[in-house]
């Protein structure tokens, strides 16, 4: 992350939609500010809600660009952000280096390739994937700086971890207490989804969900484990809204 700081003319921030406050690094925010480069926030996945929602963070943070590599949306606003900012400073310059960072599983190699408008940097839904940093080139002017996901320091909150795929649902210990935490979190969404009632008592819910979606062992017991992976699976997606 210092590496990239140091040799980026341009660092971007990037966001999930859906957590916008809770993707944010402070850390890394305060680094590129103490560097005295042009900090751009990026809120990504802005497919997954409504435009109000989204709307409301522009007025909180600056600048800022919304995309969505999904709907191809937001790839000029953010080219046209990326030259605004790098006049500023630079005045004209050749050569542009873009320094993409932000949590695993952002978006951050989605974007480029958009950026790029090919397949260069490598993705995948599962957080993590990119091991290395990679530079990418976009047109003559502007080269994206690919990184591996950040997290904070000591930052240890599996349930805000696991709701941004920060960790993947196969490798979730414990599922059926993050879900049972992200029913009480976001009340009545997960519930919906399955058109279960709202209970208070979560395990309840749980089993019957399973039920309901025939999520069986045998001698009809709920595999409560097979269950809530799943429903953090799409959670993660965004199958499930919230």
């Amino acid at each position: 992350m210092k590496r990239v700081i140091r040799e980026a003319d341009v660092l971007l921030l990037l966001l999930d939609a859906r957590f916008v406050d809770e993707s944010r690094n402070r850390e890394i925010e305060e680094k590129v500010r103490r560097s005295e480069k042009p900090l751009i926030y990026v809120i990504t996945k802005a497919d997954l809600v409504e435009r109000e929602r989204a709307e409301a963070w522009k007025k909180k943070l600056s600048p800022c660009v919304f995309m969505s590599a999904k709907d191809r949306s937001g790839r000029m606003r953010l080219k046209e952000r990326i030259m605004i900012e790098a006049s500023r400073v630079y005045g004209t310059k050749e050569k542009i280096n873009i320094g993409v960072l932000g949590y695993p599983n952002v978006g951050k190699s989605s974007l480029i390739n958009y950026m790029k408008g090919s397949h260069a940097a490598a993705t995948s839904s599962h957080s993590g994937y990119t091991k290395f940093t990679q530079v990418v080139k976009s047109d003559k002017r502007l080269y994206f700086i690919d990184t591996p996901g950040v997290i904070p320091y000591m930052e240890k909150d599996d349930v805000k971890h696991v709701s941004m795929s920060v960790i993947d649902f196969t490798k979730v210990r414990d599922p059926d207490l993050i879900v049972a935490e992200l029913m009480r979190k976001h009340p009545g969404r997960i519930e919906a989804h399955f058109g279960v009632p709202v209970s208070d008592d979560k395990a309840k819910s749980i089993e019957e969900i399973a039920l309901k979606k025939n999520m069986l062992m045998r001698g009809g017991v709920p595999d409560i484990d097979r269950l809530c992976r799943s429903i953090i699976r799409d959670f993660q997606s965004g199958k499930i809204k919230i």
